[in-house]
């Protein structure tokens, strides 16, 4: 009984081991197998022992996968608002946040002294993130967003691991580029793809007109 079993286990893995060989001639016994073979390696049809070499290939990530938070701001060649923050620095984020890893300073006018809805620093400890995503389910405004970079190892823990605003801001586009459901559904439950703001600014001019 216990060696029919080893038998066939071990010709499971011939088989597998023959399959190897039989992907590398299908892909050109290329070192790195091509972007179009990725979906079929990760699907169910993969066959053989399939060992990504890391980092000369990478997996890619699928739309949910979370990893360290980042702001979503207005696309650089945005013909109104270029660069914008989509954040108003409201709080919610910080105050949900399990491990308190944010940090938001409200930026105020100039002039009047009066506070503004966008951050003027807005810091984030990565090494206390423990990339919940609980700051993007609540967020009100869709402005924080959980990136799929998860290559941020460094030997200076210190001042390289606080990510301020900066660091942290990326175009709305960057954002519909790993997410493009995830980014399709929010701007249909917001009713558009721009800031909520603007969608309530241009609802407001368009009553005004109609008036």
């Amino acid at each position: 009984m216990y060696g029919s079993g080893i038998l066939r286990g071990l010709g499971v893995t011939l088989k597998h081991f023959v399959n190897t060989y039989l992907d590398d001639i299908r892909w050109g016994f290329r070192r790195h197998i091509p972007d179009e073979a990725f979906p079929i390696r990760q699907g169910l049809d993969t066959r053989g022992v399939f060992t990504v070499e890391y980092p000369d290939e990478k997996l890619a990530m699928w739309e949910r996968f979370r990893f360290i938070p980042f702001l979503v701001i207005e696309n650089h060649d945005h013909p109104e608002r270029p660069g914008h923050d989509w954040c108003t620095s409201c709080g919610i984020c910080a105050k949900v946040c399990p491990p308190q890893c944010i940090w938001i300073v409200r930026g105020n006018d100039p002039e009047t002294g009066r506070p503004v809805p966008e951050p003027q620093a807005f810091y984030i400890d990565i090494d206390i993130c423990m990339n919940c995503g609980l700051c993007a389910e609540f967020c009100p405004f869709d402005a924080i967003k959980m990136d799929h970079d998860y290559e941020l190892a460094s030997y200076d823990r210190t001042s390289a691991h606080i990510f301020d605003k900066q660091r942290l801001s990326k175009e709305f586009r960057y954002w519909q580029s790993i997410a493009p459901t995830r980014a399709e559904e929010e701007a249909e439950a917001r009713g558009g793809w721009e800031h909520k703001d603007v969608l309530k600014q241009k609802a407001k001019e368009a009553k005004a007109k109609e008036n």
